[in-house]
């Protein structure tokens, strides 16, 4: 076995997750990433923990998807398994990162609605989401599969202690502020409040690789326009171009430059779908190229993503609202030109670069 493989196992169960003895573990990850299960395993049988393996195939999901009549009922059964469950490692992989393509967005949001209740219970336990190189991501980066396996596991291995830190000065200012502007080109000029909302210091811990800081707008204060110029895939499609433009926090117009049925779908998902339920902002300059993959790709320096849909409960303060949907989809802004983050009327980035920190 590659023994960055086990490196990367060391890191979910010993900083991700803090696995300990006793612990109910579910582990779930495709065939290809049988490797990162294997050493997984091995580390849960060493901590004493008590780990069950969940196949996720796509091809299977997209068979059940289709076959289909759009009218999900919520899988009780998983969700008792995950209620009994302390911790869940999630890995991305396979093989064909288009199998669903063909899936319909109305089916696909049906589904997501009625997975609604298992994803919260989910989410309310010790969980980590990484991601394991496949052949299929190498190809959707444009890399070739050594190069790739390289990038995902210098990302996975970056010395968190010291990104931390980095990344606690933005966190500190966030949680100081009341206001976020986010100015960029001639297409993005969107504010809103983060008034008594928290900001999150990402280390990877529920995402591996970490790298960014992230907090929930106040729901109905965001105004303006914004312009994702950096595309994103989305069930096996690849969306470009996004423009949103909001009122009292509510996407009230959008487009799409590609696959704009995709992006309407997910709006149709739920009446909180047309909301934001995050502001992130990237910092982890290990990941310096776009690999269609929003794990990494959101963590990037110099560029802020937004997700609507569904916020973290974490980053959500007393008396204000917790967005919730069955939707969390994240799009990405190029910061590094002619851009400016403001926080209460003071930049603090320009262009890329944060007023705490120096760059060549």
């Amino acid at each position: 076995m590659d023994p960055r493989i086990r490196e990367h196992a060391e890191i979910i169960v010993d900083h991700s997750i803090d696995l300990g003895a006793g612990d109910d573990l579910v582990v779930q990850l495709p065939s290809e990433a049988a490797d990162l299960a294997v050493a997984v395993h091995e580390l849960a049988g060493d901590r004493g923990a008590n780990p069950v393996l969940l196949n996720n195939d796509d091809r299977a999901t997209r068979a059940f998807l289709r076959a289909g009549d759009d009218e999900f009922e919520t899988p009780e059964h998983r969700r008792a398994l995950y209620e009994e469950a302390d911790a869940f490692v999630i890995a991305r992989s396979g093989g064909n990162v288009a199998e669903k393509s063909d899936v319909d967005p109305e089916t696909t949001a049906a589904y997501n609605r009625a997975m609604r209740p298992v994803q919260r219970e989910r989410l309310s336990k010790r969980w980590c989401l990484t991601q394991y190189p496949t052949r299929g991501h190498a190809q959707l980066a444009g890399m070739s599969t050594d190069a790739y396996e390289n990038f995902v596991w210098d990302a996975v291995s970056l010395d968190w202690e010291a990104q931390g830190e980095f990344q606690q000065q933005l966190v500190d200012l966030l949680n100081d502020a009341d206001e976020v502007r986010i100015r960029s080109g001639e297409g993005t000029d969107l504010t809103m409040s983060i008034a008594g909302n928290t900001a999150i210091n990402d280390v990877g811990e529920e995402n591996l690789p970490g790298g960014e800081v992230f907090t929930a707008p106040v729901k109905e204060s965001v105004t303006g326009e914004v312009h994702f110029d950096m595309p994103l895939y989305r069930q096996g499609r690849e969306i470009e171009d996004v423009r949103l433009r909001f009122e009292d926090g509510r996407v009230e117009s959008f487009s799409a430059g590609r696959n704009e049925a995709v992006l309407a779908g997910v709006f149709d998902t739920d009446e909180a779908a047309r909301y934001l339920g995050e502001l992130g902002i990237g910092m982890n300059r290990a990941i310096d190229r776009l690999t269609y993959n929003m794990l990494f790709d959101e963590k990037m320096g110099d560029t802020v993503h937004m997700a609507v849909g569904s916020a973290y409960p974490e980053t959500v303060g007393e008396g204000n609202e917790v967005n919730e949907s069955a939707e969390h989809v994240d799009m990405i802004v190029d910061m590094s030109e002619d851009s400016v983050i403001e926080l209460d009327g003071e930049v603090v980035q320009r262009d890329g670069t944060f007023t705490f920190e120096e760059r060549d």
